[in-house]
């Protein structure tokens, strides 16, 4: 000891010691803290990296299921449109009006 006291060398000495034991296993504990940090946050970062990708997966199939079923109705598409405009009505009526017009300016 530095200078003398009423307390007994070796309890000055336990927590002198003891003191010194908790100053220096400050940095470790520091640096395991931080590499815990980095632990999580490297861990929550896949944790998005795979729910991302799942995401994207339902996506695709979505869009793949989307593309089929235009594929498949496109036929469909097509026939209702020819029947549509087959089916006009009216048509024929036009038609008789734009003859009649016509006729009546070559007398």
């Amino acid at each position: 000891m530095a200078f003398p006291t009423s307390v007994n060398d070796q309890i000055t000495d336990a927590v002198t010691q003891s003191n010194v034991k908790v100053l220096a296993e400050a940095p470790a504990m520091a640096l395991g803290s931080v590499y815990q940090t980095m632990a999580h946050s490297l861990s929550i970062l896949f944790e998005n990296s795979v729910s991302a990708q799942q995401q994207q997966n339902t996506l695709s199939q979505a869009a793949a299921n989307m593309g089929v079923m235009q594929i498949y109705s496109v036929d469909t598409m097509a026939g209702a449109a020819g029947t549509e405009k087959v089916s006009q009505a009216g048509i024929a009526d036009n038609l008789t009006g734009m003859l009649t017009v016509l006729n009546s300016f070559r007398r």
